[in-house]
């Protein structure tokens, strides 16, 4: 694994951890989006080990990661779709400032539940790929 993605997957485990302990203290909004960051930062370090660069939006990293997915890994379209999902709630997170949408403690606790087979998928792939 290349160290620009091993810094990746890092911060992800790190978003992973805060959403978590978010969640204990009740604040849905904050651990949903740290949960869409633990997935952005998951599908960043897939896209670094397999291109070599670093996406600079979130719209190209999820187009990125949807082209890369539909590849030999086979990554899975669950994946792309959580993604996809996971930051319609990140923005509600930073710009819904009405909440006529709220995130709910159940939306958050699901989304950090996927967010971690995201991240533990996307390290055990790594992993398989720099054992090649």
């Amino acid at each position: 694994m290349t160290p620009a993605a091993a810094r990746c997957l890092a911060a992800a485990q790190q978003s992973l951890a805060d959403a978590e302990v978010i969640l204990g203290v009740r604040i849905a909004r904050v651990a949903a989006r740290e949960a869409y960051m633990a997935a952005f930062h998951a599908a960043e370090a897939f896209v670094v080990e397999k291109t070599g660069k670093v996406v600079k939006t979130h719209a190209g990293l999820r187009t990125e990661f949807s082209r890369l997915a539909q590849g030999p890994d086979d990554i899975g379209r669950w994946m792309t779709t959580f993604l996809a999902n996971a930051f319609r709630f990140k923005s509600l997170s930073d710009y819904d400032v009405t909440q006529e949408t709220p995130i709910t403690l159940a939306n958050a606790e699901a989304l950090i539940v996927d967010a971690r087979s995201f991240v533990e998928l996307i390290a055990k792939l790594l992993r398989q790929n720099a054992e090649i």
